[in-house]
């Protein structure tokens, strides 16, 4: 990598925020699924189980901090990356990076809005309004969210490839997963995990390259003196 380019790296505040968001999200994606009914039948039995509840509760709530370290990632690299980045590019990978936060807020207050009408109506629950908020929080995550996941993606993968931040394999894996998000089916429940799993492998390569680089030792100038081995009259 050249001296410019290793100039423009980003920095470890990118790859910690980073790996926040990426455990964050994964662990509030899975217990959300573990824990909420996915169909009218097992609305009852969750209703009758406050262990899933609770599971349910934790998930809504680890999202607001998976957003907030997720915006912290977004002005993070777009500020070390400076005026290299293309506006083009950057009002689309700012623009996708809000929109998936919001998306993902909503499904996180539908479901929440959810569980705290049970718990408000004492154990009793209309099935039919259940099922349609249920469905609702589940389009934010898994078609508005996802996409604009996937938007994300293939800007932040161009930009890294035009600026050249991070190696070329990066935002081909971006554009790799992009392409997945984009064309897959949506009521696929797991689909939304690849997005933090790339996020992750994106920090991650971001912290090793900026430790490997500080752990490189510097080689002194050699002036003239030290060369012939002798003081200069």
């Amino acid at each position: 990598m050249a001296t410019g380019t290793r100039a423009l790296a980003p920095p470890r505040a990118a790859a910690i925020a980073g790996i926040l968001f990426a455990v964050l999200m994964s662990c509030s994606l899975v217990i959300a699924r573990l824990s909420l009914p996915h169909t009218r039948a097992e609305v009852q039995d969750w209703i009758n189980d406050p262990s899933r509840r609770n599971a349910a509760k934790l998930a809504v709530n680890l999202a607001p901090f998976a957003g907030i370290a997720f915006l912290w990632f977004i002005g993070v690299v777009r500020n070390r990356v400076g005026e290299l980045e293309d506006r083009f590019f950057a009002t689309v990978f700012f623009g996708s990076g809000l929109l998936f936060v919001a998306s993902l807020f909503a499904s996180a207050a539908f479901s929440g809005a959810l569980i705290e009408s049970v718990d408000d109506a004492l154990g009793s629950i209309n099935p039919d309004g259940y099922y349609l908020a249920r469905r609702l929080g589940a389009a934010f995550l898994n078609v508005f969210a996802v996409k604009m996941a996937s938007v994300f993606m293939m800007s932040a993968s161009m930009i890294m490839l035009r600026t050249g931040i991070v190696a070329r394999w990066v935002p081909y894996s971006g554009f790799a997963s992009a392409a997945f998000l984009i064309v897959i089916v949506t009521n696929w429940p797991w689909i939304a995990l690849l997005f933090p799993l790339w996020i992750l492998v994106v920090s991650a390569y971001i912290l090793v390259e900026n430790l490997r680089t500080r752990t490189v030792p510097e080689i002194p100038h050699l002036g003239e003196t030290e060369l012939t081995g002798g003081s200069r009259l």
